[in-house]
């Protein structure tokens, strides 16, 4: 989520929902709801409430960052409910607070004094959504405000952040594949690229969760869902190598399962990989950040510029539906212009 100043911007118009994958769950966590304390003087406060929110999510070992994320739209949702209305328990909520605060986060400035995306702005509705649900469950609520916290519109983009084959073939040659680093950087970003996983199912990934004879690695997605992805035969070869010369040379007696490890022998970390690929990509000369996510990207890319079949391409990227899959066929159709207006004879005639 982007960071936030207080300043004000102009309004952001409300619209319709806005579909939001794996922000967080879009309704409450299936468990028998308890027998509510009073809420108001001597009973739960808001803050309590939060605490039981989190508490549900943690015991359906939701993932870190669906917990963050949370995490952050309600310490706002709580923060402007104390200052602007001195609010702190459910019985004093109306709809006019609701409104107040989605009027509150469209006004909001990131610290370099830029409007909110949309995409943040619907990530705090989500969170809160879910809050006011579970307040309305619990029977803080008497009737549900969830619905009067509405999405925004999000612009169709195109990716932007997609490398070509030739461009990631020029990236993994800047690694030094000389050096036990270089050789575990190689196979984690191979793996990346070849299997289109998540920097998180990486950093999950343990050494149970491989098969290197059948060249498929068992990943835990978003909402804690299991599936089984290929590992192409280059990431395969890079990975062998990483897992049988260089990981016992890091793990010196460390007794974790983690796949890729520090220097020190520990799990690493997502930031670490993070500025690993920053390295590599730096002398490129892209006009966009490359991440760790742009392989996934990349990979989702030309699978379906090859004709894959989209239900495996979903299957592969554990999404639940084909919406994201649409961006990158209009990236195809892009393609298709470029090629189109290169090779077909009326486009090199003038327009008399």
């Amino acid at each position: 989520m982007q960071e936030l100043s207080p300043n004000p911007c102009p309004s952001v118009e409300s619209l319709p929902a806005a579909r939001q994958e794996g922000v967080v769950e879009s309704s409450l966590p299936s468990t028998a709801p308890v027998a509510p304390e009073p809420s108001g003087e001597g009973g739960k406060t808001l803050a309590d409430n939060v605490l039981e929110l989190y508490a549900r999510y943690e015991s359906l070992q939701s993932s870190p960052h669906t917990l963050a994320r949370l995490k952050s739209a309600l310490r706002l949702f709580l923060d402007h409910l104390s200052d602007h209305h001195r609010i702190t328990t459910a019985d004093a909520l109306t709809i006019e607070h609701i409104h107040a605060f989605q009027a509150h986060i469209s006004q909001r400035l990131t610290k370099d004094g830029l409007p909110l995306k949309p995409a943040t702005i619907n990530t705090i509705v989500k969170g809160v959504r879910v809050f006011l649900d579970l307040l309305h469950e619990y029977g803080y609520l008497h009737r549900s405000l969830s619905r009067q916290l509405a999405y925004i519109r999000e612009p169709q983009l195109l990716p932007k952040s997609v490398l070509t084959h030739a461009q990631v073939r020029q990236l993994m040659r800047r690694i030094d594949t000389g050096q036990p680093t270089g050789i575990r950087d190689r196979a984690a970003i191979e793996l990346l690229y070849s299997s289109g996983i998540r920097i998180g199912e990486l950093e999950g990934l343990t050494l149970t969760d491989l098969d290197l004879e059948r060249g498929v690695a068992r990943v835990i997605g978003k909402g804690r869902q299991e599936r089984f992805v290929p590992v192409g035969k280059t990431a395969l070869k890079w990975l062998t190598s990483y897992i049988r010369g260089v990981r016992p040379y890091h793990s010196r007696g460390s007794t974790t399962n983690a796949v890729f490890l520090t220097d020190h022998g520990t799990p690493l970390p997502q930031h670490a990989m993070r500025q690993r690929v920053r390295e590599y990509a730096a002398g490129l000369d892209m006009d966009f950040a490359i991440t760790p996510h742009t392989f996934r990207r990349s990979c989702t890319s030309e699978m379906i510029k090859s004709n894959a079949n989209l239900y495996h391409v979903k299957q592969l990227l554990g999404h639940k539906s084909f919406e994201t899959l649409n961006h990158y066929a209009k990236l195809d159709i892009t393609d298709l212009q470029k090629t189109h207006e290169r090779c077909h004879p009326r486009e090199k005639d003038d327009l008399s």
